[in-house]
Parts: structure tokens; sequence; C-alpha cells
């Protein structure tokens, strides 16, 4: 999750270990201290982040904070999708699916039994640069919580009858997928705009290669992967310094000291104009769109983003929501967002139509990004834009889960542990200039449309018979 990306949908395949007794356990202290929290903790965090180092070496971004007695951690490692072979894509997703699985001389049922028994609500994930990991527990079942993850991410026993039963899982998802014309427009334009490059391909695998990943290569991604010299932690909750770091070493301090991760290259995406199209027989067609983006340690990438928040970040107050439902009714919603990479970025949107107004929503949707690439923001939207996004900062922030979550996502960014107090110095700081030359960048290049749905003359026959065979396959997530 990406705390500046409005609405970020960081393509991403999470496995989360929802414990229904944890709110039941939590409701007392939230009757006591929850509103409390809620409006404190964003109001002094950024004065309260220490950086942490630990006996054995580990660094952690933590703010301290007994108001309600609850810690939540998040934690990253550099690799994530990008690591899985070739011509393997869903290794990592699959690990992240099986980490919870029974450990050490734990099998599933004692594993989960134990996480529900002290309610700990424990996830892993993978993205395409990262494995992360998230644990949120009260204070007083800490050392248990910790100590599971340790197992977890030590001595995961990957047993053949859990394999199956996950993979068999997944590939049950995939084949819903196949029919979901919003996750094939979303693979589909990820593999137009990165082609064979490992962000090109589907980080939660395929229904060939998901048959084929052993559980000989998720151990050998978790020793090549789970190291302790990319590791990030954000903590934030109810615990000292010294308990903390005591914590953080018994958890990671036996991992690997360094990873052996397979060189990823930079790329940048395709280059626009191009349009591509998927034939799915559904009600409404999916229209996404987009192209090369900034990346966020570009100097120019502030003021994009504000931009950004112009021309479709905004929601009801975007550019192109004005233009595509508003004025024309084409669309019921339509979002445009930016998505920052360790390797690449892009800009990237999306809409859904009738497939008979599709080619219309495209080119009102065209005209629009060409507008703003060409003219800029006004001055007015410009002040505008800064005001919401310095406003919203603070409401984002408003549960320590959440806290972490942008401690960690600031971390991997590469800013200053300060950034939350300088942010709004950063979103103040850009210029109408500014403003009008990221939107020249971005933006007047015409986009990569991907357009998933009926042809246009299908549409018109509702109860025509669908012609054998099935539609191309898409290879991107």
């Amino acid at each position: 999750m990406s705390i500046d990306l409005l609405s970020a949908r960081r393509v991403t395949a999470a496995v989360v270990v929802t414990r229904a007794g944890f709110a039941q356990r939590l409701a007392l202290a939230a009757c006591v201290g929850l509103a409390v929290a809620l409006s404190a903790v964003p109001s002094h965090a950024a004065a309260k982040i220490q950086r942490l180092v630990t006996p054995g070496g580990l660094v952690a971004w933590f703010v301290q904070d007994a108001t309600v007695p609850l810690i939540s951690m998040e934690y990253s490692f550099d690799g994530g999708a990008s690591q899985d072979p070739a011509d393997k894509p869903g290794v990592g997703h699959m690990v992240a699916n099986l980490l919870d699985e029974g450990s050490g001389d734990m099998d599933s049922a004692m594993f989960h039994e134990r996480l529900d028994r002290r309610a700990i609500q424990l996830s892993y994930s993978v993205t395409r640069d990262y494995f992360r990991g998230s644990l949120r527990m009260l204070k007083d079942d800490q050392n248990e919580a910790f100590g599971l993850l340790h197992t977890s991410m030590t001595q995961a026993r990957f047993e053949p009858k859990d394999v199956e039963r996950i993979r068999a899982q997944l590939l049950s998802t995939l084949r819903r997928q196949a029919l979901d014309p919003n996750n094939l427009a979303s693979r589909k334009f990820l593999e137009v705009a990165f082609g064979d490059h490992p962000y090109g391909r589907p980080s939660t695998g395929t229904p060939e290669s998901l048959p084929k990943v052993t559980i000989e290569d998720m151990k050998a991604y978790v020793g090549r992967v789970l190291a302790k010299d990319t590791l990030k932690i954000a903590v934030v909750g109810d615990v000292d310094a010294a308990t903390l770091a005591k914590l953080l070493d018994d958890t990671f301090g036996s991992l690997p000291a360094k990873a052996q991760l397979t060189p990823v290259p930079d790329v940048a995406a395709a280059k626009p104009p191009q349009r591509t199209n998927v034939t799915l027989d559904v009600p409404q067609t999916v229209v996404m769109f987009g192209g090369p983006g900034i990346k966020r340690d570009d100097p120019d990438f502030m003021a994009a983003y504000v931009v950004n928040h112009i021309l479709g970040g905004g929601s009801l107050s975007s550019r192109l929501y004005r233009e595509v439902r508003e004025k024309r009714g084409l669309a019921y919603s339509i979002y445009e967002q930016l998505l920052w990479m360790q390797h690449s970025a892009l800009f990237i949107g999306s809409t859904g139509t009738r497939a008979d107004r599709a080619t219309e929503t495209i080119d009102a949707i065209t005209a629009e990004v060409k507008r703003i690439g060409e003219q800029g923001p006004s001055e007015q939207e410009l002040a505008e834009a800064k005001s919401y996004i310095n406003g919203s900062q603070m409401l984002s922030l408003d549960t320590s889960a959440k806290l972490a979550q942008a401690l960690l996502q600031y971390q991997n960014d590469g800013l200053p542990i300060d950034y939350i107090d300088k942010r709004s110095e950063v979103v103040n700081a850009v210029t109408l200039a500014d403003a009008k030359r990221a939107a020249q960048r971005l933006w007047s290049n015409g986009l990569l449309t991907v357009v998933v749905g009926r042809q246009p003359q299908a549409a018109a026959q509702p109860n025509m018979v669908k012609p054998a065979g099935t539609p191309p396959s898409p290879r991107a997530n």
C-alpha cells in the first residue's frame, strides 16, 4: 500500500489471517481509549517517531503510544514477485499463502489455533518489489505473537497436503479472475506496458505456472529473499524501546545476513499511444488506460502527484469524473492514479461503460488527458488540490496500523524519518510552473489503452451465442 497513492491499489496478492476474537478482546480497551487514540496518534506521531537500532543491528522506525494496549508492526524484504523464476510466476505468492500453514512442531490447525486463542492478526503479502508482513496484537500477547511470527518465517513446514490445498485454492481464484474484466484489463495492461520484464508477469501466477511450483522452489525463495540486509520495520503501539528491541532481535535475528536477489533492471513503460482489445462477453466494458509515470525519487514527483489529484485522483472533484460522468454520462465512476515501483513508474486509470460507448469514452478520456498535458492546471485547481492533500494527510493516519503502514512505505520510498513533518511543506512548494511541467511530462504523449468486453456489434445483440473458443489469456497483473 502507498500512503501517497490515493485509492492506491498496488496490485498485491495478500493472505490475511482475520481473527474475529480480536475485536472482542479489544472492546473494553476501545471503550476506554480508542476515540482518544484515533485523534491523538496522527497529531503528534511525527514528533514521536524514533529510529530504533537493536543490539543485533536491526533498524526500525518506532512510535510508542500507550493510549490503547495494542501493537501494530509492518515490515518488508526487498524482492517480491520480481524474484519469481521467469517460467514460474507465483512462487512468492504461494509462499505468502503458506508461511502461516504450520511451522516448527505445529501443524496448520495448531498454528491457527494459537493465533485464534490470542486473537493475533498475522498476514503476508507479495508485491512486485517487496515481500511484506503485518502483525497486530494486544500488548499482553506480544511474546506469543512475535514468537509465532518468528517460527513462521524460519521453520515453515510446507506440508504437502497444505501445499496442495492452498494451490487448489489459488488455481480456483485464477479461474474466477479469468472471467473478471477488471482483472483481465489489469493483467493485460501491465503485459503491454512491460512485456517480458518481471513487472509484466502475473505476480499471482497463472494456471500453467502454479502447478509447476515445488516445495523446493518455495524454500529456495524464502532462503534468498527473507534476509536482514533488506529488512525494513515500522512499529506503532504500547511497547517500550528496550522491550521492542529484544522482540525484534528474537524474531528476525536468525534470518540470513544477506539476501541473494536476482538483479532486476530498470524499465521504461511502453511508449503510447497503443490500444489493445480483449474480447469477453460481459455486460460492461472495462477501459484501462495509462502510460509512463514519474518515479518516487524524481524531483517532479510531488508536482506530478498534486496534478494527478486534479486529473483523476480527486474522485468526485476530478476533471475526468466531470468530463466522463457528469457531462457525458458515460460511466458511473472513473479513477486515475500514480503507480511507482523500484525500477519503473506508471500513471494508470480505469472506468467501465457500455460496449457501444467505449470508443466515445476513450475519446473523452484522451481529450481531457491531452488538455491537461498541454495546458496544465489552473491556479485555483492547484490551490484546492494542495489544500485537500494536506488536509487528508492526518485523516489517513488515524490508527496505529495505518501509521505503521505509512512509516514502512516511507522507508521503502527512501524518504527521511521526519517526512510526515515535512510533507505539507513539500506539497505547498509546488508552483504552477512545476505543475505544468509535470503535466507535460506525464500526459502529452497519448495513452496506452486496454479495452475488455464485447465488441460493439455484440453489445447490440445481448442474446447472441458467443463464438466457440476462449479469449486471449493476458499475462500481467
